[in-house]
């Protein structure tokens, strides 16, 4: 059996940051005050929305929204 040997570009910091930009939503629980709230965040570590709902809602609005959601500790 032979084996080729594959040859692997390295991703550029660049290319690697926008990996999932548009299909991933970190969401993370957070206290806004003295009110807890889930802040969905980008790829990027942008925040792209502050949620007053619970954690289900919150990921239910994310897919709604074509991406899916990851938790964040």
């Amino acid at each position: 059996m032979q084996y080729s040997e594959t040859v692997l570009n390295p991703m550029s910091a660049a290319d690697f940051e926008m990996l999932g930009m548009h299909h991933v939503a970190y969401v993370k629980k957070i206290l806004d005050g003295d009110v807890p709230r889930f802040a969905v965040y980008a790829a990027d570590g942008t925040e792209i929305a502050l949620m007053e709902a619970d954690r289900d809602v919150t990921f239910a609005a994310v897919r709604q929204n074509d991406m899916e959601p990851v938790s964040v500790h």
